[in-house]
């Protein structure tokens, strides 16, 4: 199923907004749960899990930054 560009911006717009905070907030109270490792291994946690939450959604933000064909043909900005 191939999204169209404007449902493509909503939805991205709904994953950052809602659902990063959500799976932020789910990554520290995780890792609060066990005894502080060293600062070096949390912090490869915390980027390891900042790279994981977006794989999913690669498709999602391909292409999100880019103008509308529909607009330029109308000649809206």
């Amino acid at each position: 199923m191939k999204l169209s560009l404007r449902s493509r911006k909503v939805f991205a717009l709904l994953i950052l907004c809602v659902a990063l905070p959500v799976y932020i907030f789910v990554a520290v109270t995780i890792v609060g749960l066990f005894e502080r490792p060293h600062m070096l291994v949390e912090f490869g946690i915390y980027a390891l899990a900042g790279i994981l939450w977006a794989l999913p959604f690669k498709s999602v933000f391909l292409g999100v930054g880019a103008k509308d064909a529909h607009q330029n043909a109308k000649g809206q900005d």
